[in-house]
């Protein structure tokens, strides 16, 4: 072999099996690399990461361990806020400007209680900070750009396009001054001086010449780098992409009233043809399928004043509020088969309907002239009946607006729409024709019918003209004949064309309602806000009477009574009865001056009447009605309160001796039948007599003796009652459960309920029945009594009530119908969800409404609030006991007992020993038990509870407690107290649901387990009242809760837990609910409870679910524990949890470690010194214990991400987000904004360095696309995040670089210097599934922060304990680091950058050159190292100004991922596509510029202080070699300005400390490094030339002063520049000039070495560089030219050949 040239002699050459082998030894075997490093450290104590450590007695470490700092934000740190935590009374808002309460004030208590339901504040607790915690992650879009903002832009020559006319003219230009090259091509040398000397060069940098201190120049560099640094790095990351996280709890809405899709109608005018009479107008809405009206009526009045003067006689003056004319219509479910349906009456005249409308059909305003006579007589004939009947109405006309058909029409329009609605024989019955403006437009299409078109929210005005009405049918006037009508109406051969029409003309305007209308009012005619002018005309809210039933809450008094008569039958009575009427009154007692003034007005009149009329049918015996009665119900009823309905016969002629009506019937509706309101169809006999005294409490149905009756007694008229009322529950099972719960509250019995009256001796077993009952009730009342129901089963469970002296406990019964409850809810409500299962309606009760009985705000705390229950108060009496849990803990029972009387029925019967076997059992305990009720499983054959799978000794303990159950009745509330030997206070509400939900067994325990968020919420917020009203929050945490509580939360917890690893795989559904509900049950309690405590049972879950993942290695089991973790973690105080400014003194435990041993025996060696700083970079059984969340989290990353867990590896993603969710929050929490703070957060992810250097491996690969080589010329090598699952077949056929390298066995590695991060993650080595790039991106960034914000000098203490291998995996993580966060270029187009879009489109197809060939070459070893590395260098070598904006042309059809040029071509191609604008695409292209920046300004943070750790080492040379590879890659990839001055600034400094590094040792990298400041130095950012010009005139120096030469630069700068030059599309080599010219300006001002040859080498080379570019650029120009091309060919390779000759 021929002798090796003096720089080559320390390459030492290895053969591609050896380079395999070393890599293998370096980075294969264990996944837990970092605990293996410290091998004496581990033994077999320590607990694998499979389970988790015991953790750290938070409170007692707190105690011990007092802070050292007073104040400030690391004080902070060490303790949650004082003020963590509130209970706060808001209040309600209240739509109406006066709150809707009962007039006669509440004097009956389910009044009352009703009226406090729907006017007290929200109970609301407060977590202040809970916004900090991961669940509320300000990554979401709009608080992104909140964070972003005031970013600056940074200046990446990849954006730069600059003016292709302003490049021609310097080419031009260019071609001017070197005319000499043409003349004399010999002899230029003159020339190209020539023209460098007329060159202007870059601004020299400032003291670059100066000699300093190493340290001083570090320090500086670093000043630098620190200034103007972006604080938060997360905030330039796009957030993942997640949907809802899953431990966002979001905030349920306020309980309000109930609106459905609102539509406002006006009324504008009603004209006919002729103007005779006043007419009344009512709109009402009916649902045709549904068959049912499903709104009230809204009576509006458009007459004239001076029509409106004829019935001056019969009206008072008008009530504001009976003059509106819009109306503001509910539609909760809108259909296709909804009409608004328009009827109009008239005064009663005599004459048919049909006579009377027939002058309207006849005249026509036109020919008013010629009627005048007769329309004078028509006229003159109203006035005498306005006169004389002006108090009766008859039907009139009627017309119905097919609503859908105006939505969608009006919503297919671009403007306003007048549409007008007419009968027209040539167009069909009922067709809808546009106004002549739109008419042509195109024809009305009818909809489909679905409910899914039918929204009412955003159409556009219109404004309809009706111009046809019906006449009324005197024999089809109920509902039923008008469902047939409208029905009829869809049809196209509609019956109704044949019916000749009343023309007149009505307009109205449909729009969807505002928000907020002005002077509106409600339906019990209060004042809506904003009610500004009381004298302006309203708007009227029109109530609604759904079409199905609405699931809503009660949550304001409403109490209003509907009155239908439908229709009489008077054809069996004898005598005179045919216009008949019926007068409605509601009366409280039986004389006529008990009429109380309570029925609504119609339109101008009075608001309230104390009687109504319905309409007249003429000459019709058995007449159908149409008319709505519209009553305000007084809050309380009592047995006296009486519809009363009067028949009368209208006399219509005005005879002698003829009353105007004269009564023909009476009858009446006792409005309370067994205290419940009676409601509902009636069908009632009609007396002909004055009903007699005391009638009112009777029904008309009861045969009283002596009265005359219609028909012999038969019923006759038909009525309809319907109340809308929050009093009025309509259900017999809540009806009774409330009356029993009230007679409890006043002490009064008997009681009647139903049929049967309640005495107190049976009053318990008919309460527990009421409360079983309560299953049977309808859901739609027990959802509209829903908060009154919990708090009344809240109450019952809390203060036990004592009857007859007798304590009856109703906790279980209470807990049994709330789990039901709560099931039934969730069954038939599903769609009323969030994503955690939870009902809304459930959830919005416990965050507002609940509340522990007397915590109002202003009573003192509940515990003061005891009542005592002493013997004299027993004597018969009933109220609430408030007997609590004994505070004695009760002695263990025989377990099969206790199994036993847990199964066994509640009631006394049957009890499995006697009484007094029971009670002795209870003394023989010496304590009381806690529950004092029995557990049964209702039939249920499943195991006892004790037999859960999850069973623990705690759940023992507590079946003991409980299994000494005391009779529910047998004893006294003073043989209690003798017992107890203290007075009894009041049951705690969480205490007592702990207990019961513990001791559950069979469908209740299943009903429970099914809701069981419902009952955690409850607990806590129970909890917090307590804490709070009790003044405890403040105490200590260890003393706030007595032990048998937290006993029986470790029971619950222990075998919840057991159902979630026994369970999954059958119902994973309710296990992966039971699961968040655990996880923020536990969360909650880390506020309020001892942590320590939460910690155990966080512990106890876990080994739970450990013992069963890894028997199973089962990934479902895997990721329910995740998300577990994620919400346990997602606390506010997250940090504070992890101790985070403690320092890693393990405490004693029972099986210390070795290193805790050490620590603690000898305090000052070096070694406990070393110990502990490697204790904070692994997980080490100290750090998990002490850190104890943030271990689990770590924990869990490891071992999911260990290559060899391949069941795990579907849940990367997953772990990985949970991580990356938890520092973005850190980043962006305002309460670590300060840096040391933010070291200490960063403390605690130290061990994710060592786990992510473990998975290197298996990262994806973001330099695949720098690591193909043999690419087309044109081709451009930008660093992309490929995903290479989307390669296409000519990525596929490329040959991985070092591949090649190895199988030539070419590699430059050394045994101890880094082996290349390409072979490293080459395809062959990842015998394990390699992660996403996304994945992989967002572990990259999570390393980034840690290493950003981590305490150096603790950094630097670990890397001096890290061996070469393992600083060489952290190079090369940092490697990938550069190529995963490379800037990608971001173009806004203009039309010229459109057209260079569209050329190097063109260039994308075209192919590559001969793989096969290169893969020879390759094999013989033709490549030398040289030339590979400038092959491999060549995709950033042409980057030129205008080509590097697009990328690498090879790679754009495969990059989708990252590419955002892709991205913005497509934009163009498909503008009408496009959603992002411009300023859209700047912003993104701006955000992307700073992450790339910040990311590689920390990885050059890092390796400042990775070489100031290896400075003073050994092999140092390695990791210097490697340090220089990131840089040198780093400077290849797309970099903003700014990080290059900074890159620029450390390569300097490098080379200046270790200038043999280059010189001697890693002498490829002297190429590459010359390759790149040449190719910045032809940089069009002046900046960056300014600088690259600096650090290669810098370089030249070193080399000079090592051997009074610098040959090696000379050739490496030659050769650099011949194949930048070369191989680069559209060079400016206008640039380079000016850097040259800049290098020159050096060399003359360079005082220090004026006096050596170094200014004139530097010259000689520059003029070489300048005379090879000029002759390069001309090389190109004559391509065409062979001679000329020859020639310049020759003196280009002479030039090469002197320089090559001149290095030696």
């Amino acid at each position: 072999m021929a002798e090796r040239r003096a720089f080559a002699q320390k390459i030492s050459r290895t053969v591609a099996a050896e380079v395999r082998k070393q890599i293998a030894g370096q980075y294969g075997g264990s996944p837990q690399l970092f605990k293996n490093l410290n091998a004496g450290t581990l033994t077999s104590n320590t607990v694998p990461l499979t389970e988790a450590v015991e953790p750290v007695d938070f409170e007692e470490y707190l105690i011990t361990h007092p802070p050292i700092v007073e104040s400030g934000p690391l004080r902070d740190l060490i303790e949650f806020p004082p003020d963590d935590i509130e209970v706060i009374y808001t209040p309600r808002e209240c739509r109406t400007v006066v709150q809707a309460i009962p007039e006669e004030g509440d004097t009956d208590p389910h009044v009352r209680d009703c009226v406090r339901s729907y006017t007290e504040d929200w109970a609301i607790v407060n977590r202040k900070y809970h916004k900090l915690g991961t669940g509320f992650n300000p990554n979401s879009l709009d608080k992104q750009k909140e964070r972003q903002k005031g970013l600056p832009k940074q200046v990446f020559e990849a954006d730069e396009l600059p003016d292709s006319s302003g490049y021609q003219d310097d080419q031009d230009d260019l071609k001017r001054r070197s005319m000499s090259i043409d003349d004399t091509p010999r002899g230029s040398w003159a020339c190209s001086i020539f023209d460098l000397k007329n060159s202007l060069p870059d601004s020299l940098l400032p003291h670059l010449l100066d000699r300093a201190p190493n340290e001083e120049i570090d320090r500086h560099n670093e000043d630098q780098r620190k200034t103007n640094r972006h604080r938060e790095l997360f905030a330039l990351h796009p957030a993942l992409d997640e949907e809802d996280p899953i431990e966002r709890h979001c905030v349920p809405d306020v309980p309000k009233e109930h609106f459905g899709q609102r539509l406002l109608v006006k009324c504008l005018s009603l004209k006919f043809e002729i103007e005779i009479e006043p007419i009344f107008a009512s709109l009402a809405l009916y649902d045709v399928k549904e068959k049912k009206k499903i709104s009230e009526n809204f009576f509006f009045d458009l007459n004239s004043e001076q029509t409106k003067a004829m019935l001056r006689p019969h009206i008072q003056t008008a009530a504001i509020s009976t003059l509106a004319r819009s109306a503001i219509f509910s539609i909760t479910y809108p259909s296709q088969d909804v009409f608004l349906v328009i009827k109009l009456e008239k005064v009663l005249q005599q004459g048919d309907i049909g006579e009377c409308a027939e002058p309207y059909m006849v005249f026509k305003e036109s020919d008013a002239n010629k009627n005048k006579e007769k329309l004078e007589k028509l006229r003159s004939q109203s006035e005498q009946f306005c006169q004389r009947l002006g108090r009766y109405r008859m039907p009139f006309a009627w017309t119905a607006i097919h609503l859908m058909n105006i939505v969608n029409s009006a919503g297919s329009l671009e403007r306003d729409t007048e549409l007008e609605m007419s009968l027209s024989e040539r167009k069909g019955s009922w067709s809808e024709r546009r106004n002549s403006s739109i008419m042509g437009r195109r024809s009305l299409e009818r909809t489909t019918s679905g409910d899914e078109s039918c929204s009412l929210t955003g159409f556009r005005p219109a404004t309809l003209t009706i111009t046809n009405f019906f006449k009324q049918e005197g024999d089809r006037l109920s509902d039923e004949d008008l469902y047939k009508f409208l029905a009829d109406m869809r049809r196209p051969s509609s019956v109704l064309r044949r019916l000749r029409p009343i023309t007149a003309q009505l307009k109205l305007d449909i729009s969807p309602a505002p928000e907020n209308p002005h002077y509106c009012l409600t339906p019990d005619l209060l004042q809506v806000k904003p009610y500004p002018d009381s004298r302006v005309r309203p708007t009227r809210d029109i109530l609604e009477f759904p079409a199905r039933d609405v699931y809503v809450p009660n949550t304001t008094y409403r109490n209003l009574l509907y009155v239908n008569p439908q229709s009489l039958n008077f054809a069996n009575r004898q005598g005179s009865a045919r216009n008949i009427t019926v007068k409605v009154q509601f009366m409280n007692g039986e004389d006529p001056n008990n009429a109380m003034q309570v029925i609504f007005g119609k339109s101008s009149c009075a608001d309230f009447y104390k009687e109504a009329y319905t309409s007249v049918v003429y000459h019709n015996r058995s007449p159908d009605f149409h008319d709505e009665i519209k009553i305000k119900l007084p809050a309380s009823l009592s047995d006296h309160h009486h519809i009363l309905f009067t028949f009368y016969h209208v006399s219509c002629q005005q005879k002698q001796n003829t009353l105007l009506e004269t009564p023909v019937g009476y009858t009446w509706i006792p409005m309370l039948q067994n205290g419940r309101l009676r409601t509902g169809h009636f069908c009632l006999p009609v007396s002909l007599e004055k009903p007699p005294q005391s009638y009112s409490v009777l029904s008309p149905d009861v045969p009283l003796p002596g009265m005359k009756w219609v028909d012999n007694h038969r019923g006759v008229f038909n009525v309809e009652v319907v109340a809308v009322s929050t009093i009025h529950t309509q259900d017999q099972y809540l009806d009774k459960f409330f009356a029993l719960v009230h007679a409890l509250d006043e002490h009064m019995f008997p009681v009647r309920i139903g049929d049967m009256r309640i005495m107190e001796n049976n009053l318990e077993t008919e309460l527990k029945s009421s409360i079983a009952a309560l299953n049977s009730s309808q859901l739609e009342p027990v959802v509209r009594f829903l908060h009154l129901l919990l708090d009344k089963l809240v109450l019952l469970v809390v203060r036990p009530p004592v009857i007859a002296g007798q304590i009856v406990n109703l906790g279980q019964s209470s807990f049994e119908v709330m789990a039901a409850i709560v099931n039934r809810l969730h069954k038939y409500l599903d769609t009323s969800q969030d994503m955690h299962g939870r009902n809304s309606l459930l959830s919005s009760y416990i965050h507002y409404v609940f509340r522990l009985p007397s915590t109002d705000p202003n009573s003192p705390s509940p515990d003061v609030k005891s009542t005592s229950t002493g013997p004299g108060g027993l004597g018969g009496s009933v109220h609430y006991a408030t007997m609590a849990r004994s505070a004695v803990r009760p002695a263990s029972l025989n377990l099969n007992r206790s199994r036993s009387l847990s199964n066994s029925n509640p009631d006394i019967s049957g009890t499995p020993t006697s009484p007094d076997d029971e009670v002795r059992a209870i003394i023989g305990s010496k304590g009381l038990d806690r529950s004092n009720s029995w557990v049964h499983t209702m039939g249920c054959k499943s195991a006892p509870w004790g037999s859960s799978p999850g069973s623990a000794p705690e759940t023992m303990q507590a079946m003991e407690r409980c299994g000494n159950r005391m009779s529910s009745h047998t004893e006294s509330a003073s043989f209690l107290q003798t017992l107890t030997g203290r007075l009894p206070t009041k049951k705690l509400f969480h205490e007592e649901l702990a207990l019961q939900w513990v001791v559950s067994s069979g469908s209740v325990r299943e009903g429970a387990l099914q809701q069981a968020w419902f009952f955690f919420e409850l607990m806590v917020k129970s909890i917090i009242h307590h804490l709070y009203f009790a003044e405890r929050l403040e105490s200590p945490r260890k003393n706030r809760f007595p032990e048998r509580f937290m006993d029986d939360i470790t029971a619950l917890v222990s075998t919840i837990a057991g159902d979630i690893v026994s369970r999954f795989q059958k119902d994973l559904e309710l296990v992966e609910r039971l699961n968040t509900s655990l996880a923020f049950f536990l969360n909650d309690l880390l506020s309020v409870m001892d942590r320590g405590f939460v910690f155990t049972l966080i512990k106890a879950y876990w080994k739970q679910v450990s013992t069963k993942v890894y028997a199973l290695q089962n990934p479902t089991l895997e990721s329910l524990r995740l998300d577990f973790l994620r919400i346990v973690c997602s606390h506010e105080h997250y940090v504070t949890l992890n101790l985070p400014c403690s320092l890693l003194t393990p405490p004693a435990s029972p099986s210390p470690s070795v290193s805790s041993a050490t620590s603690q025996s000898s305090g000052f060696s070096t070694h406990v010194q070393d110990q502990k700083i490697a204790n904070m970079f692994e997980l080490s059984v100290p750090f998990r214990e002490q850190h104890f969340m943030a271990g689990l989290v770590l924990s869990e990353l490891s071992v999911i991400l260990d290559p060899d867990n391949e069941g795990m590896f579907g849940l990367h993603k997953k772990v990985v987000s949970v991580v990356h969710n938890l520092l973005s929050s850190h980043d962006s929490d305002p309460r670590y904004a300060d840096s040391e703070v933010k070291a200490r957060v960063a403390m605690l992810y130290l061990p994710l360095i060592g786990i992510v250097m473990e998975t290197l491996p298996q990262l994806h690969d973001f330099t695949e696309s720098l690591n193909q080589w043999g690419r087309s010329g044109g081709v451009q090598g930008t660093t992309v995040c490929s995903n290479g699952d989307d390669a296409e077949a000519e990525g596929n056929n490329m040959i991985n670089q070092t591949v090649a390298m190895a199988i030539a066995g070419t590699t430059t590695t050394s045994p101890m210097s880094r082996p290349s991060s390409f072979l490293l993650n080459s395809q062959a080595n990842r015998q394990h599934g390699s992660f996403s790039a996304e994945s992989s991106r967002s572990l990259l960034i999570c390393l980034l922060w840690v290493l950003k914000n981590a305490d150096e000098l603790v950094l630097q203490k670990w890397f001096t304990d890290l061996s070469v291998s393992q600083l060489n995996r952290l190079l090369d993580l940092l490697y990938l680091c550069v190529s995963c966060f490379e800037y990608k270029a971001h173009v806004v187009f203009t039309m010229q950058g459109k057209k260079a879009f569209e050329r190097m489109n063109s260039l994308t197809f075209k192919k590559s050159k001969d793989m096969k060939a290169k893969l020879e070459e390759a094999i013989l070893g033709s490549i030398g190292a040289r030339q590979e590395m400038v092959r491999r260098s060549r995709g950033q070598l042409e980057r030129s100004p205008s080509g590097s904006a697009f990328g690498s042309q090879e790679n754009l059809r495969w990059r989708k991922d990252m590419t955002h040029w892709r991205q913005n071509s497509e934009r163009l191609d498909k503008s009408h596509r496009s959603h992002r604008t411009r300023a859209e695409l700047e912003h993104e292209a701006l955000i992307d510029g700073n992450l790339a920046t910040e990311a590689n300004l920390i990885i050059l943070d890092t390796l400042e202080i990775i070489v100031q750790t290896v400075s003073v080492t050994e092999s140092k040379e390695s990791i210097l070699g490697g340090v220089l590879k990131v840089l040198l890659h780093s400077m290849a990839c797309n970099q903003s300005a700014l990080y290059l001055q900074h890159c620029f600034a450390t390569q300097r400094a490098l080379v200046s400390k270790f200038p043999e590094l280059l010189f001697e040792e890693e002498t490829e990298q002297c190429a590459d490094l010359c390759l790149r400041l040449l190719r910045s130095c032809s940089s069009s950012i002046s900046t960056i030339r300014a600088h690259a010009s600096a650090s290669l005139y810098l370089l030249m120096r070193q080399n000079f002063e090592i051997g009074n030469n610098f040959a090696r630069v000379k050739m490496q700068v030659t050769m650099s520049l011949s194949s930048l030059v070369g191989t680069s599309q559209n060079f400016n080599e206008e640039f380079l000039r000016r850097s040259l010219k800049t290098i020159l300006t050096y060399a003359e001002e360079d005082l220090e070495l004026r006096e050596t040859t170094f200014p004139d080498q530097v010259q000689d080379l520059v003029f070489n560089l300048h005379m090879i570019l000029s002759d390069t650029v001309k090389m190109k120009e004559h391509q065409e030219d062979p001679e000329m091309l020859i020639d310049l060919m020759y003196r280009y390779c002479t030039k090469l050949m002197n320089v090559q000759e001149n290095q030696f």
